[in-house]
């Protein structure tokens, strides 16, 4: 029987039905956690371009340490995260019949005692009151079980404000120092790891195991593909599941795009075939637009959209030097905009003296789009 639920998942944050190439990633992180405290995968900081799985890699990571009975705590670092943990802890603590009043309290080296419920919670406690919290939770989770412990997910770092950041550096150092059991993964876009690592309080974040996130080899995306549609009972031409696999250009959320697509349009005739294919891809494309090429040129200024259009010029890689002759800038100028833009995750260098984009078809996007974007300027 053919299911009439569209297994693929193309929306932010949702999970995809096979997370593909990362499970070395997620093998690792979980041997971390079975090694104890100080293993070198317990602290992530994981990058990428917008589209390409941070969030579907943070969820598969609270996922594994579940498996083994941890708590798991998944936040985004708009302003106010630190507040929203210690509320999430005191929230998680009631649940468990603990009164924070009541809760033992918590040494800190140089201070002496803390008591969580009698903490004021304000911009300079803020370190302080973190760690006592976390402290306090991870003696309620461990008091039976000390093989167990607690992993916080932060997506969208590159949001955070520095105080908050060095706050959660600040309680995260002192509890691995007592060898206590948390992990900690950071997802960002690529200029998160110069926020975190260029500031004297974050430094220690140099010892977290860096995870750069790549696209996914066709191969997998192919056989994914398959297996899904198969499993489902539809009938699959092998010449259409390349074609398929090859528009995604292995990017996480044009997989769920495309395969999304190719299943609304081959739902009624039950085969994958190239015209359900080419529909598919087309309607991907259209979507990817909209979703993640609109909002990703939006967020920038206007001399960086000049330079991406001055990119959009070539059929593949820029020379660096062409671009700056293209937007009349020298390279030092050019320069700057240019690293701003691999920071922002919308290009990288592929070689010494070139720049490419991370997200697929945005250059077709910025040639359709170039009269627009050049008007917006006047």
């Amino acid at each position: 029987m053919i299911s009439s639920i569209n297994p693929f998942k193309p929306s932010a944050g949702a999970n995809p039905p096979e997370l593909l190439g990362r499970d070395e990633i997620l093998d690792e992180f979980e041997e971390s956690l079975l090694s104890g405290p100080g293993a070198p995968d317990r602290l992530l900081r994981i990058s990428g371009s917008r589209g390409i799985g941070k969030t579907a890699l943070l969820n598969a990571l609270g996922k594994r340490a579940k498996l083994h009975k941890w708590e798991v705590i998944d936040e985004t670092a708009a302003p106010g995260f630190v507040g929203r943990l210690i509320a999430i802890i005191e929230a998680e603590l009631n649940r468990k019949s603990v009164k924070s009043v009541d809760l033992p309290s918590v040494a800190v080296d140089g201070i002496g005692s803390l008591d969580l419920g009698k903490i004021e919670f304000n911009a300079q406690t803020m370190p302080l009151t973190l760690r006592a919290s976390l402290g306090a939770y991870l003696n309620v989770i461990c008091k039976h079980h000390p093989e167990r412990g607690l992993l916080i997910t932060l997506d969208e770092t590159q949001g955070a404000t520095q105080a908050e950041i060095r706050a959660l550096a600040t309680a995260a150092q002192h509890l691995i120092r007592e060898d206590r059991n948390i992990a900690i993964a950071l997802a960002g876009l690529p200029g998160m790891d110069s926020f975190l690592l260029h500031d004297e309080v974050t430094t220690f974040l140099r010892r977290a195991t860096p995870v750069e996130l790549k696209d996914i080899p066709l191969d997998l995306v192919r056989e994914s593909f398959r297996s899904i549609f198969e499993s489902s009972g539809y009938a699959v031409d092998a010449d259409a599941l390349d074609a398929a696999a090859e528009a995604t250009c292995g990017y996480a959320f044009m997989i769920q795009l495309v395969g999304y697509n190719i299943w609304r349009c081959s739902r009624d005739a039950r085969r994958v075939d190239a015209s359900a294919v080419g529909k598919g891809v087309e309607s991907a494309r259209i979507r990817l637009g909209g979703t993640v090429h609109e909002p990703a040129v939006e967020d920038l200024s206007e001399i960086d959209r000049t330079y991406l259009l001055a990119m959009a010029q070539d059929d593949g890689p820029s020379r660096t030097g062409d671009v700056a002759k293209r937007i009349g800038r020298n390279a030092q100028y050019a320069g700057r905009y240019r690293q701003r833009l691999i920071d922002a995750g919308v290009i990288y260098s592929p070689t010494y003296g070139y720049v490419e984009f991370t997200i697929p078809y945005l250059r077709e996007w910025l040639q359709q789009h170039a009269a627009t974007l050049v008007m917006r300027r006047v």
